[in-house]
């Protein structure tokens, strides 16, 4: 098999440098993923790596900036879904969190799937990152994962003071009391943060029913534990956060078990393709983004609720 498998990688690298078109990177890329590779029953992997981000990822002759997509991992597991020869799903989770209505529609998704789903936490599964695991039939977390930061948060940057400082006076017109709130460069009123509060303390609502939910744990108990702290692997199995230790060889092993298949599962691991230059030349290569201090300040929207673990 593994003779007959680099053959096909042969020919598929033969093809893209011939046509000089994707095609030969597709058929690469579905050979290098192990689609199309083998029969017999399979285990999906379904990877979230990176802050959770609505919709797809920026077309891009260097390949992906990065971030875990909700339209992509949704695409996955449809895919997974869709695939008869997979009897289980492995949902890699390495991710700090992130857009509340991303991680929503990964959640919502994963409600949609039928076959097993087991979570595979990695380094940090965080906020968002547990959010979207919560309804897994089965979480494994490394004993030193970083989990749970059950919680919402969305930032307000003030350069009123700096504005002032380089004599730069921003000139608001607006058609109502609030349709500039949460503008970096005033102070927020109380009853600005009050309105936002609301907004926070209703997402927050959701997530606690939806890991009570996942979790089978009373709304009582989920919330004491939801302010926001993160938990070691360890910790979160203690509080029926997640099921067991272990690591993805683990949760794969899980999986399997859960998909009635027996013996050691074919791997199936979806990727979108690589483009021509990634295919000739080997790992994506992506131009330096120059310092920006709108994108660093999010000054160009305004606040956004975020599932998100923020990093010390």
């Amino acid at each position: 098999m593994k003779k007959n498998r680099w053959l096909w990688i042969a020919l598929g690298v033969a093809l893209a440098l011939v046509t000089g078109t994707c095609a030969g990177a597709v058929a690469l890329a579905s050979l290098v993923t192990g689609e199309g590779l083998g029969r017999g029953e399979a285990v999906a992997i379904v990877r979230v790596e990176g802050i959770i981000l609505s919709g797809s990822p920026p077309a891009s002759p260097f390949g992906s900036d990065g971030g875990a997509y909700s339209e992509r991992i949704i695409e996955h597991l449809d895919r997974a879904q869709e695939d008869a020869s997979v009897k289980a799903i492995v949902l890699r989770v390495n991710s700090p969190g992130g857009s509340v209505v991303a991680s929503d529609e990964i959640y919502q998704k994963m409600l949609e799937v039928e076959k097993p789903i087991v979570v595979s936490m990695g380094e940090l599964a965080a906020s968002g990152g547990y959010y979207i695991s919560a309804p897994a039939d089965l979480i494994v977390a490394n004993p030193a994962t970083l989990t749970g930061s059950i919680g919402v948060i969305t930032q307000v940057p003030n350069l009123e003071e700096l504005m002032e400082k380089i004599g730069v006076e921003v000139v608001v017109i607006k058609s109502g009391a609030h349709k500039d709130e949460g503008s970096p460069f005033r102070e927020m009123t109380e009853e600005e943060k009050a309105i936002w509060q609301a907004i926070i303390d209703e997402a927050y609502d959701q997530f606690v029913t939806i890991v009570a939910e996942g979790r089978d744990l009373p709304e009582e108990k989920v919330r004491e534990i939801a302010d926001g702290r993160v938990y070691t692997g360890k910790q979160a199995m203690k509080l029926g956060l997640v099921d067991e230790l272990g690591n993805l060889p683990e949760a794969i092993d899980r999986a399997a078990e859960l998909g009635g298949i027996e013996g050691e599962p074919r791997l199936v691991e979806y990727h979108r393709p690589p483009t021509l230059f990634e295919t000739l030349f080997g790992s994506p290569v992506s131009p330096s983004r120059p310092f920006d201090l709108t994108r660093l300040l999010d000054l160009e929207g305004r606040p956004s609720l975020q599932y998100l673990y923020v990093e010390p």
